[in-house]
């Protein structure tokens, strides 16, 4: 994150707050956040106007105690230091730019309509930005498989009956890849000059849409959790998510993203990797296939056809990290603990 633009105040100037209320909203590369404040006190001078881009480490606005009197002097010095302005001719046109607006909300898919320009938020201009950078300096290269996903589809559904936190397929999934990047650890590998950086923690990104975009919040240790406890965290970014919710913590790092597109009918799709990553898993929807069992389950003479639950799993790679046969066992893997529930109980 290098700059922020405030969207919204939730506090006025001379309004008392307490420690953890929130002050305001800030919209960043990866979401918009809630900022909370830091102590107690009253709000004496706010610097940001509304719409108004900062960097990183630029004051928004000044507490203090409530008979605390804040100089202009004390004000003035915590302002970013301005270039003089060029000297101009008295005849040349003025040329200041216009102050800057808030970013207009998304529209919603009921008021889009053919022939409009819809302006884009700054969530989605990132997203443009870093997806454009990860196609053009990430060597990716794909895989693809089938998990037979029959066994899971039942112990999912006997643990719903009973649990109580609503498991999903991608709670399942998220488990998996990290037993598996515990295997393969290289796949959490980043290129950093001539050295392959592997990473501290087991941390997997959740990809999640809202209506301004796509967010990917991280799960920490998940190789660590028991699926209930991944559906417990994953059920709270969302929500956090959905809500605007999101702190700067819950967007920072990760080893591999999950992509999950089943609930919308997908069959299967190419992920591109979040730069900062090694890979991401794109995930399909789960269809029902027929199968010859060979005799393998029905105990009959000659082959049958039997209908099993198949979902198909992509993997994009970057190529400077992994090759494809490190990353073909790590995929393999991960297929074979999906395919035997016995890793989930």
């Amino acid at each position: 994150m290098e700059e922020g633009t405030i969207v919204e105040y939730k506090v006025n100037l001379g309004d008392e707050v307490k420690k953890g209320d929130p002050l305001f909203e800030v919209e960043t590369d990866k979401a918009t956040l809630e900022v909370e404040s830091p102590a107690d006190g009253f709000v004496k001078h706010i610097f940001a106007e509304l719409g108004q881009t900062l960097l990183v480490g630029e004051p928004v606005l000044i507490l203090a105690d409530k008979d605390e009197e804040v100089s202009q002097a004390f004000i003035d010095s915590l302002k970013p230091a301005a270039a003089a302005p060029p000297a101009q001719d008295s005849a040349a046109p003025d040329t200041t730019p216009e102050p800057s607006k808030p970013p207009q909300p998304a529209l919603p898919a009921t008021q889009i309509k053919l022939g409009q320009t819809i302006p884009l938020n700054k969530l989605q201009k990132i997203t443009a930005k870093k997806m454009l950078q990860s196609k053009r300096e990430i060597p990716c290269f794909y895989l693809n498989v089938k998990a037979d996903v029959t066994d899971l589809v039942q112990l999912r559904t006997e643990l719903n009956k009973t649990g109580d936190v609503k498991i999903s397929y991608s709670d399942f999934i998220m488990r998996s890849v990290a037993v598996g990047l515990e295997k393969f650890p290289i796949m959490t590998g980043q290129l950093t000059a001539d050295t392959i950086k592997l990473a501290d923690s087991i941390d997997v990104g959740l990809a999640i849409a809202v209506p301004d975009g796509l967010v990917a919040p991280i799960i920490r240790d998940v190789n660590r959790k028991n699926v209930a406890r991944i559906a417990r965290d994953s059920k709270t970014l969302i929500e956090k998510a959905c809500t605007n919710k999101l702190a700067p913590a819950d967007l920072q790092g990760g080893c591999i993203t999950v992509s999950n597109l089943g609930a919308f009918g997908i069959d299967s799709f190419i992920p591109i990797v979040v730069p900062g990553q090694c890979s991401i898993l794109g995930v399909g929807q789960i269809l029902d296939a027929c199968l010859p069992d060979n005799g393998k389950r029905s105990h009959s003479a000659g082959p049958n056809v039997i209908v099993r639950k198949l979902m198909a799993l992509t993997l994009s790679v970057d190529h400077r990290v992994a090759n494809g046969t490190y990353a073909a066992q790590f995929l393999d893997f991960v297929r074979k603990l999906l395919e035997d529930t016995s890793n989930f109980v």
